[in-house]
This record gives C-alpha cells, structure tokens and sequence, in this order.
C-alpha cells in the first residue's frame, strides 16, 4: 500500500472555503461585519425583531389628543381604535375626521344654516285693488287711468243750485276705486231722484262734504281722468284738473263718427252708449247710477284710445 500524507493546521478554525472571483468583495465586507459583532457580543444572525412603531394618537378639532394605552401592533388594529366625537364646544363649527394615514379630511356633514326670512311689509301704497287694475296696455299705464261720474241734488230756491251728493271713480278696467253717497254742506230742496236716484235716506249717514272732496281730489292727482261732459263733475267738486290729463268723451269728433253723429254734436252718454254698444243704460225709474255711467264712459274711452291719443300726442308736438 503507499503511504496517504495528511496536511493537518492546527491554526485554531476549519479550512477557509475560498469564495468565487465575482463575489470576493462582498464576502469580505460581510465577514468582516459579522466578525465585528462578534467581537462586542452580538451575535447578527440571533438579533431581536423589529418593534412596530407606535401610531400618533388621534387629532380631535386640530390638536392631537394623549389617551392611555399601549401601541398597536399593526395598523389595521390601530384604525379601529380612533375615536370619532364631537365637539362639545358652543359654536357651530365642522368636525375634522382622521383617517388612517392621519391627515384630516373634510366635513361629513355640512354646517346647517338657517335660511333668511324675511317678514312681509305691505308697502305704504299699497290699496286694495283688484289685480286686473294693473295689467299693461299698448296705450299706456292703466293705473293712470280713472273715469269720474257724479251725482247731483239741488239746494236754494227751487232746487236749481247744484250740490255733489255722490261720486265714483273707476279703474281702466270698470273696477270700482271709489263710490260714496255725499252729505251737501247745505239743506237739499230737490234731490232730483228721477235723475241721480238719490233718496233722503242715502245722505243719512253719508260722508261730509268737505271729507269726500279731500278724499276724492288726493285720488285723482297726477291721474288721467275720463268723464262725459266732465266740466259739470269738477264744477261741484270746486276743482280744476289740469287739460292734459282730462279726457272728456262728448268732445270727441272720433266718437261721433263711429257713433254717425255729426262731428260737432254734443251726443248725452246713453246715446253714445247706444249706438257703439248697442246697449241701453240709465232706463227705469230709480234713476242714473254714478257706477255705470264712469264704466260706459271708460268703455267708449277705449273704443278712440290709439287713435285719440296720437292725435294729441301730434298736437303738443306740434306746439
């Protein structure tokens, strides 16, 4: 047999196993690393785990509350342990949510107001008028529009002077704006009753004189005013309207025309009436009614409206 020579170091540690060519530097960076930590004690490859880190607590309303307890061990644990509660504070401000990554989102809930409300304040001009006063027309505005008829009694001898003893207005539309009987200032003699339908018992308990005519005059201010022969009811009324804005339909040649009267006749409002409408008014014995006389008077106001108004219009152009 031939002799097997065995060459034993007695260095103190096994052969050394040399590492590859490509990874020669990195073998030696790592050994030296644990040969390192052996040196102080500490052995690399028995090292403890990593301690999770543990989650800031929540904010409530901007600042982070410190609440007792142990940190969680993972984050979905500690998601379920965030606190949610209002804030108690007086005012009404929006509470901030926290997530799980700790940033605050916006409010869940929006910051109820209560809406404005305003009380209703009827305006100082206000009246009761019917809606209908206030539609527009292509002639102009209707609420400057009133027709005026009124009713006389006489006083003096024999009844022959003239007292206001009722007076209505109309609106554009034959809506009644006013219409009171009227107490004379002086004893009736004849309250012509055939004619005005006036009766004792009317002026009982009717309006003063002086009372109605104040009142009557503050309606019919800055107003257009349509009558029939209305020089007679600003007579008894001891007032004077100004001609621009006074239209008087028995001085209308346009009116005659439709009517086929002569241009320069003075036709009486039932006539009038009559002929355009085909309809009768003032009939029977109780007397002529202020009220349907101021309707019959708008309504042949409106017959010559377009017309009768350019022509003035052309008229004060002219001057």
């Amino acid at each position: 047999m031939s002799d097997i020579t065995l060459n034993v170091s007695y260095a103190g540690g096994s052969a050394r196993r040399r590492p590859p060519r490509g990874t020669r530097g990195r073998y030696n960076r790592m050994h030296a690393i644990g040969h390192r930590g052996l040196l102080e004690g500490n052995d690399t490859r028995n090292h403890r785990e990593r301690q999770p880190r543990p989650y800031p607590p929540p904010r409530q309303n901007g600042a982070f509350t410190h609440g007792a307890g142990s940190p969680h061990p993972s984050g979905t644990a500690g998601a379920s342990h965030f606190s949610h509660k209002a804030s108690t504070s007086t005012q009404h401000l929006p509470s901030r949510t926290v997530n799980n990554r700790g940033c605050r989102g916006k409010p869940k809930e929006p910051v109820h107001r209560k809406p404005a409300t305003t009380a209703h304040r009827p305006s100082a001009s206000c009246s009761h008028k019917p809606a209908a006063a206030t539609a527009q027309t292509s002639a102009g505005i209707p609420t400057k529009y009133l027709a005026l008829d009124c009713e006389m009694v006489g006083t003096g001898p024999k009844g022959s002077i003239s007292q206001l003893a009722r007076c209505s207005l109309v609106s554009y539309d034959g809506d009644v704006v006013y219409d009171k009987f009227i107490n004379p200032s002086v004893p009736v003699t004849d309250y012509r009753t055939r004619w005005s339908g006036i009766r004792r018992s009317d002026l009982v308990n009717a309006t003063p004189y002086s009372e109605a005519r104040k009142e009557i005059l503050r309606l019919l201010m800055g107003k257009v005013v349509i009558g029939h022969a209305i020089h007679n009811d600003f007579k008894v009324l001891g007032y004077s309207h100004p001609g621009v804005l006074t239209r008087d339909t028995s001085r209308i040649p346009l009116l005659n025309q439709k009517a086929g009267f002569a241009a320069t006749e003075c036709a009486s409002l039932k006539r009038l009436t009559k002929a355009i409408f085909n309809r009768d008014i003032q009939t029977g014995r109780k007397g002529h009614s202020s009220v349907e006389d101021a309707r019959a008077t708008m309504e042949l106001y409106k017959v010559v409206e377009q017309e009768w108004e350019r022509k003035l219009a052309s008229k004060s152009q002219a001057c």
